[in-house]
């Protein structure tokens, strides 16, 4: 079956050790063969399919060691989609809508162009087009944007001397929601589980401003939000800040805040209290919104509560454990950063 100087070139070629390890295995394959192992034992010491043996041997008896260390020539597969016919499919993806639909899936691509929905799906990543997502944007039409942009930033990166920095808001309509049934717990494979339904309990309303300094939070739950409940907190947050400071407070243009009992207690309080208003639509500017986030993700969002007491209790129970770990967010944009990366959107997207 193998005559001898073959299978000393065999030899000498697996001993030099330099070979790719699929021409190893071809080679090895032979060998054991010749020395008169069987098929199963020769497939089960090299980890291959047991056709692999048969085609191996017979490649070597057709044409020797030189068949071994080759790859076959295959068939060409299917021929790749032509650039023209890429670049019509993105243009059409991104100037034309389908009929009856808001966009393009990949099957009804396929069905358009004739080619694969797995084709179009490789072109689309290509080309980092993405018609199944839509992102949402809202520019400020504040006409003061830009004074009061520059305001808040200039509170964040230089705060005035002998003063605390406050950002101020209230989030409303915290559902105290039950799950009719207990909440599964974590386990392997499977994710923490919780019922679709639910029993409501009502709703609370929580009052918060975030010392941008120190990052500690003042805190307090109430069943509205009318305006004299925002004037009710500012007095808490009076009696908890240092007496010897000046409160500058950052708040959102909620007509709660601008109501008449407000701006009366603050002309009282002028000498305490320096309002600043972020623009319309830029929430992203107040940072006591990152806390919410926080606060809604990590202790709020996937309890389930059996009142309003226990909600709210379980709320400030966080503002006490976030105010103990000393953690804070720490501005960095400048203004003349922001207003760049505002230019570049609208540049992009008008």
């Amino acid at each position: 079956m193998i005559n001898k100087k073959d299978s000393l070139l065999m030899e000498e070629l697996l001993n030099a050790g330099y070979i790719a390890h699929k021409y190893a295995v071809r080679l090895q394959t032979v060998l054991n063969r010749a020395k008169g192992a069987s098929t199963n034992s020769i497939a089960s010491f090299l980890g291959i399919n047991l056709n692999s043996v048969s085609n191996y041997v017979k490649r070597y008896n057709a044409g020797g060691v030189e068949a071994l260390l080759k790859d076959k020539t295959r068939k060409p597969g299917t021929a790749p989609i032509p650039a023209e016919v890429k670049d019509r499919l993105i243009c059409f993806v991104c100037q034309e809508k389908p009929k009856d639909m808001t966009h393009w899936s990949t099957r009804e691509l396929s069905k358009r162009f004739g080619i694969s929905h797995t084709a179009v799906n490789t072109i689309l990543r290509e080309r980092d087009i993405k018609p199944h997502l839509v992102k949402r944007f809202q520019f400020s039409t504040d006409k003061d944007f830009i004074r009061k942009l520059q305001d808040v930033v200039g509170l964040y990166l230089n705060p005035p001397e002998n003063a605390i920095v406050f950002c101020v808001d209230e989030k409303s309509q915290i559902q105290a929601l039950e799950r009719t049934r207990p909440i599964l717990p974590l386990r392997p494979g499977l994710p923490e589980m919780h019922t679709h339904d639910y029993e409501r309990h009502g709703t609370t309303t929580l009052f918060a401003a975030l010392n941008v300094a120190s990052g500690k939070v003042v805190g307090k739950c109430k069943q509205s939000h009318r305006a004299e409940d925002y004037v009710s907190f500012l007095k808490l947050l009076d009696k908890k800040a240092p007496k010897d400071k000046v409160l500058h407070i950052i708040v959102d243009n909620y007509s709660a805040h601008k109501a008449p009992v407000v701006k009366a207690y603050l002309k009282e309080e002028s000498e305490r209290f320096v309002e600043h208003f972020i623009p319309t639509y830029s929430s992203w500017l107040n940072m006591i919104e990152r806390w919410f986030a926080e606060i809604t993700n990590k202790r709020i969002r996937r309890e389930s509560w059996k009142s309003i007491k226990e909600l709210e209790e379980a709320i400030i129970d966080y503002i006490t454990s976030w105010n103990k770990s000393g953690r804070k967010f720490c501005w960095t944009k400048t203004f003349n950063e922001i207003q760049l990366s505002i230019k570049k959107v609208k540049t992009a997207l008008l």
